[in-house]
C-alpha cells in the first residue's frame, strides 16, 4: 500500500470528508469507464447494516492490520430519514435503493410525514406511492440482478433493494415481490416465508412460492456445497428458515452455511456472464443485530467477515475495469467508543493490547455462546469463557446465576474488560463512511439518496422517470380507458384489482409482475403490481394489456 493510501487507511470521517474534498482522492479516482457501448457496466452496492465507524475501528486493530474497505475511503454518508435524524433501516434502504427519503418501516414507498430539513413535502395523493429501485432499472436494462444478505432475505435492507412494502414487518408481501421480479441470485436466510406454515413468518396466503420458483427453472439451494457447485444462471439460496449464522459462531453452529464472502463471490461469478452487465446487492445484516445487543464481539465478527466479502468485489472490479462498487453503512448503532469510563484518565498511556487482548479470548459471540448453555445452567462458566469471559470472579459469576438476561450481562462484562463504551442499544445519527471504488464512483460527503442517483446514471436510466413507467396509479389510467375498477379483497392476503369494461375484465394481482384476462390468458410484464391499503399501482407494461 502507497503512502497516501495509508493517509486514506488511517484517516477519521471527517478527514476523510475533507481529504476528498480537497481533491485528494485514492488513485483508483483516476480510473476511467472502458467503452461502455461494447462493454457493460456493473454496480456492486454493498451494506454493512448498524455499523458506525467505531466498529470498523476496532475490527482494524482486532484483525491486525488494514481492512480491505481501506483502500476505498472516499468520504461520508448523512443517513436521516424524512422524519427523524437517527434512521431505521427501512427507510435508510429506501433513500439507498431509490433515491428518496422516506419514513420509519416504509419500504420503497414515499413518505407520509416529512419533516427533517432540506427535504421536499410529498403531496397528498403520492403518500406511499411505490418508487422505482436500482435493480429495477438495471433489471429494465437488460442487466442480470442479485441480492445477498446474512439475515433473511426479506429483512428491510435488502427488502428496500427489491420491494414495495409499508412495514417492513410484511415479509409474507415482500417475499413474494421477491420471487416476482425475476430476479437472478438471491442468496441468504428466510426460507421460513417462502412456503405457508404455523412458524411466525410463515405464509398466510397459502401460495407456496418454493413451487413458484421450481416452475421458473431456479436452483434452489439449501447448503454450501450446493451452492458451490451450482451451475445455474438462475439460483435460490435458502440457507436457514430465518437469520445466518454470525462468522465466528458458524464452524460449531451452522458449518452447513455459506459464508458472505462465498455468497458474494458466487453471485459475481454468475452474474457477470450476462452479456449486457450486471447489478449485486450485498448486506452484512447482523452488525446491526450485534451491535443492538452491545455485542462487541459479534461486531468485529460480521465487520470483518463483510471485509472478506468486499474484497471478492473489489479484486473483480480491478479486473473488470467498467464496475463500481460503492459500501457503505445505512446508519450507526450503539455508539461503540474505544475507551470508557475505565479510561477516563488513563486513555494517554493505555496501550491497544487493553482493548484487543481481552476481545481475542472469546471464541463466539455471545448468541454462540449462549446457544451452547445447558438448559439447567450447568456450564455457565464453560459458555462464559466461549465469550471471552475466564476465569470469572464469584462477583460475575454470582450476577450472571441470578441474571434475568445473561446474555446482557455478559456483553456488559466483556466490554468492561476490554474498556469499551456503549452510549445505546438502538442507531445513532452520525454520519457515516462512505467506501467506493472504480469508475464514476461517488467521494465526498454525500445524502444516502445520492448514491442511488449515482448509481443508476452509471447503469444508464433516472429513477423518477423510470418511477413514472413501473408505477403508474390503477385507478386514474383505467378509468381514462373506460374501465370501473375494484379491489377484490374477499381474501385479504391475495388482493386483485379487477377492472371490468363492459364484457371485457382484467385483472391485476398484488405483488406478482402478471395480468389476467378475461378467464385466464396470463401475462407476464415488466414491472410489479403494488397495492399500498388505498392504491393499486400497475407498469406501463402491463397497461398495455388493458384495450
Amino acid at each position: 500500500m502507497s503512502k497516501l493510501s495509508k493517509r486514506v487507511a488511517g484517516m477519521t470521517l471527517a478527514g476523510a470528508v475533507a481529504f476528498s474534498a480537497l481533491g485528494i482522492n485514492a488513485k483508483n479516482d483516476s480510473i476511467k469507464a472502458k467503452d461502455t457501448k461494447k462493454e457493460p457496466t456493473n454496480v456492486i452496492m454493498m451494506v454493512m447494516d448498524g455499523t458506525s465507524a467505531g466498529a470498523t475501528t476496532l475490527s482494524r486493530w482486532y484483525k491486525g492490520g488494514n481492512l480491505a474497505l481501506d483502500q476505498m475511503a472516499a468520504g461520508g454518508v448523512r443517513t436521516y430519514s424524512a422524519e427523524s435524524a437517527i434512521t431505521d433501516s427501512a427507510p435508510a434502504a429506501t433513500a439507498l435503493a431509490t433515491g428518496n427519503k422516506s419514513n420509519d418501516k416504509y419500504i420503497g414507498v414515499l413518505p407520509s410525514a416529512v419533516n427533517s430539513p432540506g427535504v421536499k413535502p410529498v403531496e397528498s395523493k403520492d403518500s406511499q406511492r411505490p418508487v422505482a429501485n436500482v435493480l429495477e432499472g438495471a433489471k429494465q436494462q437488460g442487466k442480470a440482478t442479485g441480492i445477498i444478505s446474512t439475515s433473511e432475505i426479506q429483512h428491510a435492507t435488502p427488502a428496500g433493494f427489491s420491494s414495495h412494502v409499508t412495514h417492513r414487518s410484511n415479509y409474507g408481501d415482500i417475499a413474494e415481490q421477491q420471487v416476482y421480479q425475476n430476479i437472478d441470485v438471491v442468496l441468504g436466510g428466510g426460507k421460513e416465508s417462502l412456503t405457508p406454515g404455523s412458524t411466525k413468518n410463515a405464509r398466510q396466503d397459502g401460495e407456496n412460492l418454493v413451487k413458484v420458483l421450481e416452475s421458473k427453472k431456479y436452483d434452489i439451494v439449501v447448503n454450501r456445497t450446493e451452492l458451490l457447485n451450482s451451475k445455474s444462471s438462475k439460483i435460490w439460496g435458502s440457507f436457514a428458515p430465518s437469520a445466518l449464522a454470525y462468522d465466528f459462531d458458524r464452524k460449531t453452529t451452522k458449518p452447513s452455511e455459506p459464508t458472505l464472502a462465498e455468497m458474494t463471490d458466487k453471485a459475481i461469478n454468475t452474474l457477470n456472464k450476462d452479456k449486457d452487465g450486471f447489478f449485486l446487492f450485498v448486506e452484512g445484516s447482523k452488525v446491526d443485530w450485534a451491535a443492538h445487543a452491545n455485542d462487541t464481539v459479534g461486531i468485529i465478527s460480521d465487520v470483518l467477515a463483510f471485509d472478506d466479502a468486499v474484497k471478492k468485489a473489489l479484486d473483480f472490479a480491478k479486473k473488470d475495469g467498467n464496475t463500481m462498487v460503492i459500501a457503505v453503512s445505512d446508519h450507526g448503532n450503539s455508539g461503540i467508543t474505544m475507551g470508557n469510563v475505565n479510561t477516563s484518565s488513563s486513555y494517554p498511556n493505555t496501550p491497544v493490547s487493553a482493548y484487543i487482548d481481552p476481545l481475542k479470548k472469546a471464541k463466539m459471540t455471545v448468541e454462540g455462546a449462549l446457544s451452547q448453555l445447558k438448559e439447567d445452567k450447568s456450564n455457565l462458566a464453560d459458555a462464559a469463557a466461549l465469550y471471552g469471559l475466564d476465569n470469572l470472579t464469584a462477583e460475575e459469576l454470582k450476577t450472571l446465576k441470578a441474571s434475568k438476561n445473561i446474555g446482557s450481562d455478559m456483553t456488559k462484562m466483556l466490554a468492561a474488560r476490554a474498556n469499551i463504551g456503549f452510549t445505546t442499544g438502538g442507531h445513532t445519527g452520525e454520519d457515516v463512511f462512505l467506501y467506493s471504488y472504480g469508475p464514476s464512483r461517488p467521494f465526498g460527503l454525500v445524502e444516502n439518496t445520492d448514491i442511488a442517483k449515482k448509481m443508476a446514471s452509471f447503469m444508464g436510466f433516472e429513477l423518477g422517470q423510470l418511477t413514472n413507467k413501473l408505477f403508474i396509479n390503477a385507478k386514474d389510467a383505467l378509468t381514462k380507458k373506460g374501465y370501473s375498477v375494484r379491489v377484490d379483497a374477499a381474501d385479504m392476503a391475495n388482493p386483485v384489482l379487477v377492472a371490468q369494461k363492459g364484457s371485457q375484465i382484467v385483472q391485476f394481482p398484488a405483488n406478482k409482475n402478471i395480468v389476467i384476462q378475461g378467464t385466464g390468458v396470463t401475462k407476464e410484464v415488466k414491472g410489479l403490481n403494488v397495492y399500498n391499503g388505498k392504491d393499486f399501482y400497475i407498469s406501463e407494461s402491463a397497461l398495455k394489456f388493458v384495450k
